[in-house]
């Protein structure tokens, strides 16, 4: 997670509309009115959807002018007429849901029927069909199906195994008996929960595939639009397609609180929205007639000179839909991320776009050696400088990179090339906005959310999901299988799992890995119970799908399997590795503890993988410093060209900045994660485009004049043969491609053999390797003994010193080692070898199978 600057903030207004009194009285006249935005780029057929659409009944626009356009495409298009955008602000008259169903409710939830919650009182309603009857949701490409049916038949129907016995985490961790109440309560609350939904919707699978029954959904006859709004009085679908009239299409309620109408098809045979059209949900709630996106919307666009979001009914015509050609890869043993942000992964100060990630950036990430691309920011996003962390429509990708269909595109092209394609996704908590997000949606204050202080997250000005809500769990869970089913996502990453699964977030609290702190009345356990729920159905619907997630707390069984008693994530973020690397690279090097760094990096939970990194996009942020920064500075601005010569300060940060990310990889986990840019030692720090900001208390923090200078990524500096940044992204290239050869990571075999303080030496072995460091800032050392485990010969495959890496070329690549009997370091044998200061070295067994990685022949970064 990354803390960020507020959000954009908009002053309340009264209400414009009034329901019933919009003068339009024949739906007849609605359909003839109806009027698509949708515009087409002759030159590259980019969908655009970011035209301003008007809205009978206008009284005044808060829409505040801007010059940037934030749909990439649309700086030709020529605005519609003008749209207006409501907050209502007012008090609101209770916290309680009206119709809410609880999951604790238990006598409500086994009363609950797929059929009644889904069935309004309208008699041309669609009913959900059978798992066998075809329905195609909004944005649902019927030609993807039937290219990717191998996959998506088989899951559709597929049944999830129940809960298992759970026992098995007393076996794993002995120390978790003392806290069996807790586990046991914990899986029971599970067991029943699953229990509920088997017996209430038809089983977890049924139950994920909610963008079947909320949101828009399309069949032969018309469409079907429900959304869920306990808190309102009334509501009306309104947009493009019936002139903004709030009389034409009103909505009904059932009992649960969820407003459903449908919309048939025109005479013609046409549908009732056409494809590009701005819609809404216009609802009477506790706090005022009010304006909202649907919850489900599939696709949302900012026009220009706006600043809240519309939402666009998106449905594009067959031959512009994206047909998969490619299958998902396996999934590897050793995994090996590039952390990726698609908006600001050009070398030019501009917002980049789907295309050119797929284009440009993929076959780069595929030449460095990485197995896996993981993507930020997809979910929509008003606030562009949140990282993507504050989402405002969960089930729309970002449409400042492109259309939906073009990130398919971006993901298809990631297979081909052998790329898992990795989504970090946000369930943790939600955009504060009213206006384009689920904040207020339905008036009050505990729709989708707790009500109250315990759903506001205090630091990071955000909403906080009520993961015992009935209705939130389809939302969640739904969300997750859309991403995987829709847009063949190989899995996830999951953000903020430190602050769900405790009532304080994880805020000013030292977790000292006592178990009292993990299993105590601080625990949320329905919001632990929810990550078992969509672990569960991950997995038991996409087995080759991964989970991870972020948690710092280091919660006892997260990575331990859900039938075992575990959370079932399949890795936790080693979040302590960075930390540790920033407090040691305060200090002087001759203050660096080799155990303090082997002790950071090996502590982790047994049978419990995780992804290692030395630093990720928090670090690149600005306020933080990258380990290049860190390392070099200033230096880095004058002295980076090989043409002249270079200091002692770019010298040590070259070698240590190869030494620390060998290390992470070497020890840190079973997978490693690196943010794009990191691996040539990206100079500077990474700052969104932003105005000023004034707070409350009249201070003012500065923002950059809606700057994109330092919200790019200067490849260009790591492919110039001539800057010292080309050695650095060479060595992480030959890094990851040695790891692929040998697996390193994923070994059973591990031993540290070496933490010697006063040498400043450290040796472990991993695999067949044998991985060799020193950090002493001058000492080079003679014949230095290695212990090793296995008999033979070793060479040099890896050599920070290599001076295509910037070294100074002190190791010979044609040397032999071979092993000698005796005792050393706790090894039945050793070999003697030549340790330079500050220089990593990794020696091989020799064997038929594995060769050693030529990083002379390889190809360079510069051929891409």
């Amino acid at each position: 997670m990354v803390y960020t600057l507020s959000g954009v903030r908009l002053p309340g207004f009264p209400s414009a509309y009034n329901l019933g009194t919009d003068g339009w009285n024949s739906r007849a006249a609605d359909r003839t009115a109806r009027v698509s935005l949708f515009l087409k780029n002759k030159s590259n057929s980019r969908k655009i959807f970011a035209g301003k659409s008007s809205e009978s009944g206008s009284q005044s626009s808060m829409a505040t002018t801007s010059k940037k356009v934030l749909v990439p495409g649309t700086e030709n298009d020529e605005p519609s007429s003008p749209t207006e955008e409501l907050e209502i602000s007012g008090d609101i008259e209770s916290s309680e849901t009206k119709h809410g169903l609880n999951v604790k409710d238990e006598e409500n939830i086994v009363d609950l029927s797929s059929s009644e919650v889904i069935t309004g009182e309208d008699p041309a309603s669609v009913q959900l069909p059978d798992a066998d009857v075809e329905t195609k949701a909004e944005g649902t490409s019927d030609s993807t199906y039937e290219t990717i049916s191998s996959e998506s038949t088989r899951i559709r129907g597929k049944i999830i195994p129940p809960p298992g016995t759970c026992q098995r985490i007393y076996e794993i961790d002995p120390m978790l008996s003392s806290h069996r109440q807790h586990l046991d309560y914990r899986y029971d609350q599970y067991r029943k929960l699953r229990a509920s939904i088997d017996k209430n919707e038809g089983g977890l699978e049924v139950f994920s595939r909610g963008y079947e029954k909320f949101g828009f959904v399309r069949s032969e006859t018309g469409i079907t639009y429900r959304e869920w709004a306990p808190g309102a009085k009334s509501a009306a679908l309104i947009g493009d397609f019936n002139n903004w009239n709030s009389n034409a299409d009103v909505m009904t309620c059932n009992e649960f609180g969820v407003w459903e109408i449908f919309l048939p098809n025109n005479a013609d045979g046409s549908p009732a929205i056409l494809h590009g059209s701005h819609v809404k949900i216009r609802m009477d709630t506790p706090s005022g007639v009010k304006d909202s996106i649907p919850a489900w919307i599939k696709f949302s666009v900012q026009a220009p000179e706006e600043i809240p979001y519309n939402g666009i009914y998106y449905d594009p015509p067959e031959e512009d839909k994206h047909v998969f050609k490619h299958p998902r890869p396996k999934k590897p043993n050793s995994l090996r991320i590039y952390e990726s942000h698609v908006g600001m992964s050009s070398k030019e100060p501009v917002i980049n776009t789907y295309v050119n990630f797929r284009d440009e950036v993929l076959p780069r990430i595929k030449k460095l050696g990485y197995n896996a691309v993981q993507i930020m920011a997809i979910q929509e996003h008003s606030y562009y400088a949140s990282f993507g962390y504050h989402v405002t429509n969960f089930f729309a990708p970002s449409s400042r990179f492109g259309t939906p269909d073009e990130l398919k595109s971006l993901i298809d092209r990631a297979h081909e090339l052998g790329l898992l394609v990795l989504m970090d996704i946000v369930h943790s908590h939600a955009s504060n906005n009213t206006l384009d997000g689920l904040n207020m949606f339905d008036g009050t204050d505990a729709c989708y959310f707790h009500s109250g202080s315990r759903g506001y997250h205090w630091m990071w000005d955000s909403r906080l999901f009520n993961y015992g809500q009935w209705e939130v769990l389809r939302f969640l869970l739904s969300n997750a299988r859309w991403w995987l089913d829709e847009y063949k996502f190989d899995g996830f990453r999951f953000d903020g799992v430190t602050s769900m699964m405790y009532t304080h977030h994880g805020l000013e609290v030292a977790f000292t890995g006592n178990y009292n702190e993990y299993f105590g009345f601080a625990t949320d356990v329905d919001a632990v119970v929810y990550l078992m729920l969509v672990n569960d159905m991950i997995h038991g619907l996409f087995p080759e799908a991964l989970s991870i997630g972020e948690d710092v707390s280091g919660m006892p069984a997260f990575c331990i399997p859900l039938e075992d008693g575990g959370i079932g994530f399949d890795y936790r973020l080693h979040m302590a590795i960075a930390d540790k690397w920033i407090e040691t690279l305060k200090k002087r090097d001759e203050d660096w503890k080799m155990g303090d760094i082997i002790h950071t990096l090996t502590n982790r939970r047994w049978m419990e993988k995780c992804v290692s990194y030395a630093e990720s996009h928090d670090q690149a942020l600005v306020g933080d410093k990258t380990i290049a920064f860190w390392l070099m500075d200033k230096d880095m601005y004058d002295f980076m060209a090989l043409d002249r010569p270079s200091t002692p300060v770019i010298d040590r940060g070259v070698a240590l900045h190869k030494m620390i990310r060998l290390i992470t990889m070497g020890l840190g986990g079973e997978g490693y994660l690196n943010f794009m840019g990191n691996e040539f030692g990206h100079p500077e720090w990474i700052d969104f485009p932003r105005a000023d900001q004034h707070l409350p208390n009249g201070e003012v923090i500065p923002g950059n004049g809606f700057s994109y200078d330092k919200c790019r990524r200067r490849f260009d500096l790591g492919d110039a043969e001539y800057l010292r940044y080309h050695g650095l992204q060479e060595f992480d290239r030959t890094m990851q491609h040695l790891e692929e050869t040998y697996g390193f990571m994923t070994s059973e075999h591990q031993y540290i053999s070496k933490k010697d303080e006063g040498d400043r030496i450290i040796v472990f072995e991993r695999g067949d390797l044998v991985f060799v460091f020193n950090f002493h800032w001058s000492s080079s050392y003679s014949d230095y003994q290695v212990g090793c485990l296995k008999p033979g010969k070793y060479k040099v495959v890896l050599d920070s010193d290599d001076s295509l890496f910037g070294g100074f070329n002190r190791i010979s690549h044609d040397a032999e080692y071979f092993t000698f009997e005796g005792w050393h370091d706790e090894r039945l044998r050793s070999f003697l070898i030549y340790a330079p200061s500050r220089t990593a070295v990794v020696y091989a067994l020799v064997t038929d199978e594995a060769e050693p990685v030529d990083v002379e022949t390889s190809t360079t970064m510069t051929e891409v």
